[in-house]
């Protein structure tokens, strides 16, 4: 399966990666390559834990329009 992810650098440099349709599912990594590969793990541990709760493995994601003026 394809998920969505975000990643960016914080200001202590180090790459914050996160799954959004994923309530909580979050990981961070020294390099970009070490955090994609902990958001990985992240997203099947998160998975594993929703399947024992009973909790939809998603939740729902749409898009919105903004005109952001130049």
């Amino acid at each position: 399966m394809k998920f969505p992810i975000t990643i960016y650098q914080d200001e202590d440099n180090w790459y914050v990666v996160a799954c959004p349709i994923i309530p909580g599912c979050i990981s961070q990594g020294k390099t970009e390559t070490e955090a994609l590969k902990n958001i990985e793990e992240a997203i099947e541990l998160c998975i594993e834990v929703r399947r024992e709760q009973g909790l939809p493995i998603t939740i729902q994601s749409t898009e919105i329009e903004l005109l952001i003026r130049a």
